[in-house]
């Protein structure tokens, strides 16, 4: 499991990409498809064609860091192919990490701070 650092931004290109790209080709095609600064510490989240695989892209403030993930059954559940992103919570991410159906899970709800009374 992946643990996101507190109010990153998740972003899933909803189409596939040629998994043969490594960190520099996938951090140039989040610049110019998906319009996201691939170096703003958001993490970015690509599919292969088959949806078994996954590739996790993202900067930690010294590097570029990769991470390659394949079910060994099964497969990630996507979001139809289309262009652009889909923005997911970290909640919805972790599920998607570990395989299960993300759609599914809901984050929990903000509670409203309490005010006192003048």
């Amino acid at each position: 499991m992946i643990t996101l650092p507190a109010g990153a931004r998740v972003l899933l290109a909803s189409r596939p990409v040629d998994f043969r790209k490594g960190a520099h080709a996938l951090a140039a095609l989040a610049a110019g498809v998906l319009g996201a600064d691939p170096f703003s510490g958001t993490v970015l989240v690509f599919r292969a064609k088959r949806a078994d695989r996954i590739k996790i892209l993202l900067w930690d403030g010294s590097g570029l860091v990769l991470v390659w993930k394949q079910l060994e059954g099964g497969a990630f559940r996507w979001p139809p192919v289309v262009d652009g992103a889909v923005r997911l919570t970290a909640v919805e991410f972790a599920a998607l990490f570990d395989g299960i159906d993300w759609t599914r899970v809901q984050s929990t709800r903000r509670i409203p701070i309490p005010r006192v009374p003048a």
